[in-house]
């Protein structure tokens, strides 16, 4: 919506003395006064909030986690809290929007010069899609590698739990989590492999009960006494048109090797073909005996 996007680019404060500052900005030992921000904040403080962040190196096994927690997180209506930084923070931001959730960006700068600069497309879609932007930086402030450190405690000042999805062990999102600690905000890490230098550092997180360990959204969820809803179960998409037929049927149960191909009516040299690419592909399994399911 243009109008209410255009509204949303001017910058407003949000000083201590008010009703709606968030108590844990309060607990800061250098409270933002103000806090700068364009977007609609009020509104998403009144939702659950968990920050995502991690290293700006990230690697696939990274991103696949940063991505799938984003967007199920999104999914049920939690507000995704990140810095905007580039790796886990950005894909963090862009999971949520492809999940038209809400999103939340602390910047190292002030709202109206977005850092790094690379990322002002992505700044303007978070705003367009409901989101806020927040800084403690006045306009017109220079960026010093301060500010990078003084972002990561309003980060987790500004969430009701932290996940650090990958991080190596001199990593900045080490500090958010330290920051959320001192504030009494639960923090969470992702394991990695012990030969991945970029998850040293949440793996150490957990080893020294700096961080609960957790495997999925769902774990986030229990310990912010959310509900997940139930919810209707989709098929799962497919690469072509006969892959479809056959994952179609099997989103009504497990078949029988057999009575799929019948059902199907493909030609038996595609049926076999579409089969073994979806087990390839890691959409179905074998049950044994010719029968067959979804993953």
């Amino acid at each position: 919506m243009p109008g209410r996007y255009a509204g949303y680019m001017l910058t407003q404060t949000l000083t201590p003395t008010s009703p709606h500052y968030p108590t844990l900005l309060r607990a800061m030992h250098a409270p933002p006064n103000p806090l700068y921000y364009r977007g609609d904040l009020l509104a998403l403080l009144a939702k659950p909030r968990v920050a995502i962040v991690g290293s700006r190196r990230m690697t696939p096994y990274g991103k696949a986690v940063t991505a799938r927690l984003s967007r199920e997180l999104s999914e049920q209506g939690v507000v995704i809290v990140s810095g905007l930084a580039f790796g886990v923070d950005a894909q963090a931001h862009t999971a949520c929007l492809d999940a038209s959730g809400c999103t939340l960006a602390v910047l190292p700068s002030p709202v109206e010069n977005v850092a790094p600069t690379t990322h002002q497309q992505l700044s303007k879609r978070i705003l367009a899609n409901q989101g806020v932007l927040v800084s403690s930086y006045p306009a017109g402030s220079q960026n010093h590698k301060g500010n990078f450190v003084a972002r990561n405690e309003i980060v987790a000042a500004l969430s009701n739990a932290v996940i650090i999805t990958e991080a190596a062990e001199r990593s900045g999102s080490l500090h958010t989590a330290s920051f959320a600690q001192n504030l009494g905000v639960p923090v969470f890490a992702i394991p990695g492999s012990l030969d991945m230098p970029g998850s040293a550092g949440a793996n150490t997180l957990i080893k020294t009960n700096g961080a609960q360990l957790a495997t999925s959204s769902r774990d986030i969820l229990l310990a912010l006494n959310i509900a997940e809803p139930v919810r209707q179960k989709l098929a799962p998409r497919a690469a072509t048109p006969e892959q479809q037929c056959l994952l179609d049927l099997l989103h009504g149960g497990e078949q029988e090797g057999d009575a799929l191909l019948t059902k199907s009516k493909l030609a038996l040299q595609t049926y076999t073909h579409a089969l073994t690419m979806l087990e390839i592909h890691g959409k179905i399994r074998p049950l044994g005996g010719n029968r067959w399911t979804l993953c």
